[in-house]
């Protein structure tokens, strides 16, 4: 993600020639970025409600996630005011966590639902272009659902369909694992692996800090040539 984003950064100050926004070579990475930040999005739900985590706490973290989701609006306001974050990454964890964490007892039920909600993303586009009157799902009031035919202009969109399903797999592998395989997530890491367990401890920090420390450097650099 850090390398994507800086390649991004590069590209925006002029010192890349990239499409971000149609190339085949940057939107496949994107996609499976944001599939694993909500494939890990549902594991971390699913160790969170076998350990017994209160709502309390949970809404607690939602908070954090809610506020940093409305921080990245306002920034990229200021830095794309035509195609500001208004439902991107942060946006839709922050509903999909509510929606899988009052689902996590639905069990082998949940892969169902997950592929449900990834092929309703095509099964929306072939409705609509049926049915133009359901094209107000294009909307901004509408289109954070995710039934759209068309992706609307903005940096970032992740909308609940098809990205919920991701995050309910997320959920159901986890519980399989915690059922079937505890022993492998209990395992101690190789202490190689300790500056990504720091990572990991620290993701949302590092989500919303590596865009500003790196713009910035650039601007710095850019003043400096």
């Amino acid at each position: 993600m850090t390398v994507f984003h800086f390649c991004f950064d590069l590209n925006w100050f002029g010192w890349l020639k990239q499409d971000f926004y149609e190339d085949p070579f940057w939107t496949l990475q994107r996609t499976a970025i944001v599939s694993l930040f909500l494939f890990c999005a549902g594991l971390g739900q699913a160790v969170a409600v076998e350990q017994g985590q209160s709502w309390q706490r949970f809404w607690k973290r939602w908070g954090q996630v809610a506020a940093c989701a409305a921080l990245v609006s306002i920034g990229s306001y200021f830095m794309f005011p035509r195609s500001f974050i208004y439902f991107g990454v942060l946006h839709g964890i922050a509903v999909m966590l509510i929606v899988v964490r009052a689902t996590a007892g639905w069990g082998r039920w949940l892969w169902l639902s997950g592929a449900l909600a990834i092929a309703m993303k095509w099964i929306a586009a072939w409705a609509i272009a049926g049915d133009p009157s359901l094209d107000f799902l294009n909307a901004r009031a509408w289109n954070w659902l995710g039934l759209v035919s068309r992706k609307p202009i903005t940096e970032d969109y992740v909308p609940l369909i098809p990205w919920l399903g991701v995050m309910w797999w997320g959920m159901a592998a986890g519980q399989w694992l915690l059922a079937t395989k505890r022993k492998m997530l209990e395992m101690d890491l190789p202490r190689a692996t300790a500056p990504l367990s720091w990572l990991g401890r620290w993701s949302l920090t590092w989500y919303m800090l590596h865009q500003p420390v790196m713009i910035g450097a650039l601007m710095a650099l850019k003043e400096l040539r």
